[in-house]
């Protein structure tokens, strides 16, 4: 009776540490099964992230795509829509913009994808393009009455028709409507600091026109025809306490204070364009297309302290991420131009490609149309 008692615990005891064993291996194999998913989702997990360092490049083909590690060009985005122009970055990198001259349209591209996710008419002639801070809404410029081209010689403003206008697309809707009118040729967009306006260079009949965010209304006309003529770009500095316009035909830009009362005119090269400033607000930069030059101004007191040479008609540039290097679109040589932002020396020539206009990069840094 007792050896039985006695094999009956033995029994027992052997079967609880066998259910056990089989807990702690189902555990076990759970753990291990947990382990693999993570390890197997991780390269989909990395996947998913934005590509980083990397800048992109509008060209009547489609965007070219450079690694800034290596500054090689690492492919072209086909963007759907045929010459694209305008281009912009959303804040969490995840979906670039273009602006598409000969569709009529904007496209947004899926950046890990590089694939289109939506094609949104705007009118006729779309050219430039911001993204507003919050990265809700794009708006792009477009000229339902342009022939094409700027205006014959001795012209002061695009003759007849309707006027230029912007149209404010809801990203995530993929849906846009007209939403300011009053210029002419309507060029840069720049938004002031508290987000409560846009202001806008109108090269067609020299103004700039301050409009309210929240409804498009027009806040304000400012002529610049006593300072010069043909208001391309227009930036506003980090502090929020000066304004930047470019005048492409008189050769010059003009500084205006917060309320925009003119302080200042300033000679450049021939033909400024884009406008940046640097991260604290110590230079001002200016793409002289005609000219062939980028130039540096201190902005202590606007004296220039560089002048780089660089290829023909290179409207538009950016810093690159790290605040070591500018990267000019030259877009009548088809290249790049690379160079010290430190010394504002060339470095070097990132070539073949073909009539690039506008430059932006992940993440997102300083740039004639762009900023962080």
């Amino acid at each position: 009776m007792v050896k039985t008692r006695v094999a009956a615990a033995l029994g027992g005891l052997c079967r609880a540490r066998a259910a056990a064993a089989r807990s702690a291996g189902i555990a076990l194999f759970a753990r291990m099964a947990v382990a693999a998913t993570v390890l197997a989702l991780a390269p989909m997990i990395a996947a998913a992230a934005p590509p980083t360092n990397v800048a992109y490049v509008s060209t009547p083909e489609g965007v070219r795509v450079v690694d800034l590690a290596t500054l090689t060009l690492k492919g072209t985005i086909d963007v759907g829509g045929k010459g694209p122009r305008g281009i912009a970055i959303t804040p969490d990198g995840r979906e670039l913009l273009t602006a598409n001259e000969h569709t009529a349209d904007a496209s947004v591209i899926d950046t890990t994808t590089g694939k289109v996710v939506q094609r949104i008419h705007i009118g006729k002639n779309p050219e430039f393009l911001r993204i507003d801070r919050n990265g809700k809404t794009a708006y792009v410029t477009y000229e339902p009455s342009s022939t094409g081209g700027p205006p014959k010689k001795g012209e002061t403003e695009e003759p007849g028709g309707a006027l230029a206008e912007v149209a404010a697309v809801d990203v995530a809707t993929g849906t846009a409507h007209s939403f300011l009118a009053n210029g002419r040729e309507t060029e840069g967009i720049e938004f002031s600091p508290d987000d409560r306006s846009i202001v806008v260079a109108n090269e067609g009949n020299d103004t700039v026109a301050i409009y309210d965010k929240a409804t498009g209304r027009i806040a304000r006309t400012i002529d610049i025809k006593q300072w010069g003529s043909r208001p391309r770009g227009v930036k506003v500095s980090p502090d929020g306490k000066t304004w930047v316009v470019t005048l492409e035909n008189s050769n010059n830009f003009l500084v205006f204070d917060a309320d925009f009362r003119m302080l200042k005119s300033v000679p450049t090269a021939a033909g400024p364009y884009g406008v940046a400033f640097d991260r604290n607000g110590s230079h001002v930069i200016i793409a002289a297309a005609r000219g062939g030059v980028l130039q540096v101004f201190a902005t202590a007191d606007w004296s220039e302290v560089a002048s780089v040479p660089v290829g023909k008609r290179c409207w538009h540039f950016s810093f690159t991420p790290d605040d070591t290097k500018l990267i000019a679109a030259c877009g009548r040589s088809n290249d790049l131009r690379v160079i010290d932002a430190k010394t504002w020396k060339p470095l070097t020539t990132i070539a073949d490609v073909h009539l690039p206009w506008g430059i932006v990069t992940w993440p997102k840094a300083d740039g004639s149309l762009d900023a962080p």
